[in-house]
């Protein structure tokens, strides 16, 4: 529930950025900060979707045949955040929303899954003797799913987004110039 207001207040409140604090000034679709065909980023996004979408969800598919409910219940929020955040991303993308709202998306839920991902982790590594659990190799995979999780989205956050992505668009939607890749 808490995770489902989560999503409903950045609806809004993007809405609310866009109008007031970061409106767009163009009526066309701004190209993105890092090109189209940047190759680098195409491969760290597709590690993003492996190691915070993909492997999660088998993990909770995995999770329901082996009866894991408690990891089923720490790794369903942070899937559940992911996937909402790139619904948020293809609604700013659309053109409607000016460059730095396009990165207050990203950041935002970024910030919130790195919470889920401390529970999911807690939770992880508390299960040291409990019999719905599963087997060993699957709380070997969990904890190791929910460390790697949690260094990936921590250095997206602090060691991309925020140091990098979020210059560069500032400058560019301050700025009125294109910004060199």
């Amino acid at each position: 529930m808490e995770d489902m207001g989560f999503v409903l207040f950045s609806l809004a409140y993007v809405f609310f950025l866009s109008k007031i604090a970061f409106p767009s000034s163009s009526t066309s679709i701004e190209s993105p900060i890092f090109g189209e065909k940047n190759r680098i980023l195409g491969i760290y996004v597709s590690v993003a979707a492996l190691i915070g979408l993909f492997l999660p969800i088998i993990y909770i598919f995995h999770g329901i045949i082996k009866g894991d409910k408690q990891g089923i219940k720490a790794a369903a929020p942070h899937v559940f955040l992911l996937a909402s955040q790139v619904f948020m991303e293809g609604l700013t993308f659309s053109g409607r929303f000016s460059i730095p709202i396009r990165v207050f998306v990203p950041v935002f839920y970024n910030t919130k899954r790195i919470f889920t991902i401390v529970d999911w982790m807690r939770a992880e590594i508390g299960k040291v003797d409990v019999e719905d659990s599963g087997s060993d190799m699957r709380l070997h995979v969990g904890r190791a799913l929910a460390v790697a999780n949690m260094a990936f989205w921590c250095f997206n956050l602090f060691g991309f987004l925020l140091p990098v992505y979020l210059p560069k668009a500032f400058k560019r939607y301050y700025g009125g110039f294109k910004v060199k890749e």
